[in-house]
């Protein structure tokens, strides 16, 4: 069943318009009818629904039934040390499919690129626009959302962070992400450092445990950037249970 997004400029929850872009998609592509059904991501929601009428280019749908959510009890932000290259790109579209709440970007020392986002604001729109993609590939409820990049040092005055926060740190032994939801069973929001290619300076983590950072392992083997966050978020939902179905 194909899925898209509905107008969030229409509030009445009986009477919905696909969103501008997904309503060129469905007439032109897909060439869809009045009649057909459809799954619509409406306000953080999953619905059934059938386009109603097709005018003007827009695309009228009625819901007919909410169904399950696709999101996890708890959030999950991932603060990702930027990467060089175009990796970022890959690592915000799984972890948008892997279930996470939201993305913050960070700005680190050893981070081998560190672009003028004042001058390059288009990476960020691409981000949203690979977010919302994936979301809809991957049958999301919510968007999630992708914040301004930052430093390390920023990131108390930047946001509220999560009630946990872990960062898998290569010097950490023994205390590992099962450990961790042993002495945290109940989590209500959960924040996951990953350091960039350069790995992560004493001094950054000596800060990050001063603003209440748990250093984990995520064992043995070194995980290259673009592997350490999806392997620990995939690690931390797995041992809480949002992966079985």
């Amino acid at each position: 069943m194909h899925r898209f997004y509905a107008d969030p400029s229409f509030s009445d929850d009986d009477h919905l318009f696909l969103s501008p872009e997904d309503a060129r998609h469905a007439l032109v592509v897909l060439r869809m009818k009045p009649g057909q059904t459809i799954e619509l991501i409406h306000d953080s929601s999953l619905f059934e629904a059938q386009i109603v009428s097709v005018d003007n280019q827009q695309v009228s749908v009625r819901t007919i039934r909410k169904l399950s959510s696709t999101e996890t009890s708890f959030s999950v932000t991932l603060f990702q040390g930027l990467p060089k290259s175009d990796k970022m790109d890959w690592i915000v579209q799984k972890a948008t499919e892997i279930g996470v709440s939201q993305i913050v970007p960070l700005i680190m020392d050893r981070c081998m690129m560190k672009p003028d986002f004042r001058k390059d604001s288009h990476k960020i729109d691409r981000w949203r626009r690979i977010i919302r993609e994936a979301c809809k590939q991957s049958g999301r409820c919510a968007v999630p959302e992708i914040l301004d990049p930052c430093t390390i040092f920023q990131l108390k005055d930047h946001l509220s962070l999560p009630a946990l926060n872990v960062v898998p740190w290569e010097d950490t032994n023994g205390y590992g992400p099962r450990a961790f939801c042993q002495d945290h069973p109940n989590p209500v929001s959960l924040g996951i450092l990953i350091g960039p290619e350069g790995g992560i300076d004493q001094k950054e983590i000596s800060f990050l445990r001063s603003i209440g950072f748990i250093p984990v392992t995520l064992g043995k083997r070194i995980l290259r950037t673009e592997t350490a966050g999806l392997a620990a978020v995939s690690a931390f939902l797995g041992i809480y249970g949002e992966m079985d179905s």
